[in-house]
């Protein structure tokens, strides 16, 4: 295991099977239905998403930045025989010769853009890549205040799963420290099979965005926001809300060239 938690896609399908996905799909699939196609998606991993709405009859694109989730995405559409275009790339820097009517960022992979510089650079592409009239979504925590500060020497579990050699049962616990300066969240995995006193590691660094930065941060590089959801089902967010679905397109820009 390489110091990523996304070291190999099996791995991950065997950690997070996609099952639990299925309102986060209907959610999307709602998206495209309003906004219309193609639909790509960033951050697409293993395809858990991508790949049902390629199943439901979606045009969609998946672009991800690991190697090992896209060889493992490529398999199992392959497996179900989905027609996928997969591209491996950055998503602060890509150019796909298209447009679409939905990109989105689901799972709070868009907190993997740890400052300022790299969140504006993928703003600057997803506006880029956006037909007319066609919006951005995606997917964060609402940070937990109480999560953040959990003692960083204490050992806290996450999950378990079998591994995909055979090997026996992994589990995995992790620790925290949170930098209120930068608003980066230092996670560690520590991964532990069954049996064996060894243990490997992988770094999670998440950078926080607070509710009242989000309509900042947008309107800064040129969106507005046109929902802000606490849950699939499209309900309000709230305070108590877990996580943050946001919704947003593009400024109209004004023509004046005809002014006079």
């Amino acid at each position: 295991m390489d110091d990523s938690i996304y070291f190999d896609g099996r791995h991950y399908d065997a950690l997070w099977p996609g099952l639990h996905r299925r309102n986060e799909l209907g959610f999307y699939k709602r998206l495209a239905e309003e906004y219309g196609e193609p639909v790509l998606e960033l951050g697409c991993g293993t395809g858990q998403l991508t790949i049902p709405l390629a199943e439901a009859g979606i045009e969609v694109v998946g672009l991800d930045l690991a190697a090992s989730m896209l060889e493992r995405a490529r398999e199992k559409a392959a497996e179900r025989s989905i027609d996928v275009e997969w591209v491996q790339g950055d998503c602060r820097d890509f150019n796909l010769g298209r447009q679409f009517g939905i990109v989105f960022f689901p799972a709070n992979s868009l907190l993997h853009l740890l400052h300022r510089r790299d969140l504006q650079a993928c703003l600057a592409q997803v506006k880029a890549h956006l037909k007319l009239g066609g919006a951005f979504a995606f997917e964060i925590f609402n940070p937990s205040l109480s999560l953040l500060a959990r003692n960083p020497d204490q050992r806290y579990p996450v999950a378990s799963y079998t591994d995909p050699d055979g090997r026996g049962t992994v589990t995995i616990t992790e620790n925290n420290v949170y930098d209120t300066a930068t608003q980066i969240n230092h996670i560690r995995w520590y991964y532990r099979r069954e049996g064996q006193a060894d243990e490997t590691t992988a770094k999670l660094d998440l950078r926080m965005l607070f509710p009242q930065e989000i309509e900042t941060l947008l309107a800064g590089n040129g969106f507005d926001l046109c929902a802000h959801y606490g849950d699939y089902d499209e309900t309000p967010f709230t305070s108590r809300s877990s996580r943050q679905l946001i919704v947003c397109t593009p400024h109209l820009e004004r023509d004046t060239s005809e002014a006079s």
